[in-house]
């Protein structure tokens, strides 16, 4: 299934695991502008699908394979475009692993269809704060990325250089933030306030890195989500999705056995845990 048509947009889709009805549906959300399906396509997809879970990956609008359009970039954007393709697949009741501006999607989504999201694993998730300021530092590095794209044609040189696969990732980043509504759609989505969090039902697992410029974050959602986790990963910023990959499994795969059926991982030993 590569590609299915939501809300009139073409989406890059990827499954792991068969669709069996006896299996849960686990669907990523990964982050903006250079990231794309395959950061988690590489990393914790695969074990989730080993886990006995059908994986759904997808790439957001205008990122990866995706179709890019000019608007429709904020936090409700992406929420409607996630129920638009579960409802292309058939899927009603899953659970999501959010990473970076993935969170704030899932928790939107979560709020807004709690009977669809059973539950939810955010990995140094981007949208929980007490004012509007939340996304602050998203902006200002997207914006300063921004400028540099546009003023040194970094895309051209690269492709000049034979960095063809760079060179088409830098040049489809630079369209996205100079030639869509991106940052003004960003700048427009409102955070996920802790009384809107304090409404959240589905079991969370929050997964943040020591030195995150995101942890706080995490500590708000620990306090004001009834059903919340939260593990921090000790020497790690906001990379832990590529850099903590074993750890990040290692707390994941018991909790989704525990909250979404899937198979309890297996030691060396041959034990479960």
């Amino acid at each position: 299934m590569p590609d299915v048509t939501a809300r009139g947009v073409r989406f890059h889709v990827q499954a792991l695991g068969p669709p069996d009805p006896g299996r849960p549906v686990v669907v990523f959300l990964h982050g903006l502008v250079l990231d794309n399906l395959s950061s988690f396509y590489y990393t914790i997809a695969g074990p989730v699908a080993d886990a006995g879970a059908h994986a759904v990956l997808y790439d957001l609008r205008g990122h990866g394979r995706s179709e890019a359009t000019p608007d429709g970039y904020g936090a409700d954007d992406a929420v409607a475009d996630l129920f638009g393709i579960l409802d292309a697949l058939g899927h009603h009741r899953v659970h999501l692993v959010a990473n970076s501006f993935g969170g704030v999607v899932a928790l939107k989504a979560a709020l807004a269809r709690p009977d669809r999201i059973a539950g939810m694993v955010l990995i140094e998730a981007y949208g929980p704060g007490e004012d509007a300021g939340w996304a602050e530092g998203l902006l200002n590095t997207l914006t300063t990325s921004a400028l540099g794209l546009e003023y040194d044609r970094l895309a051209d040189q690269l492709l000049a250089a034979g960095w063809r696969k760079t060179g088409r990732q830098v040049a489809a980043a630079d369209a996205l933030i100079n030639r869509t509504t991106l940052l003004d759609d960003l700048a427009r989505t409102e955070p996920v306030r802790p009384a809107e969090l304090a409404a959240v039902r589905c079991p969370v697992l929050a997964v943040y890195g020591q030195h995150s410029d995101v942890a706080e974050a995490g500590r708000l959602l620990l306090r004001t989500v009834p059903g919340c986790t939260l593990h921090v990963m000790a020497g790690h910023a906001h990379t832990v999705l590529r850099e903590g990959t074993a750890e990040l499994l290692e707390v994941m795969l018991p909790w989704l056995a525990h909250h979404a059926g899937t198979r309890v991982p297996v030691t060396a030993a041959g034990g479960a845990r």
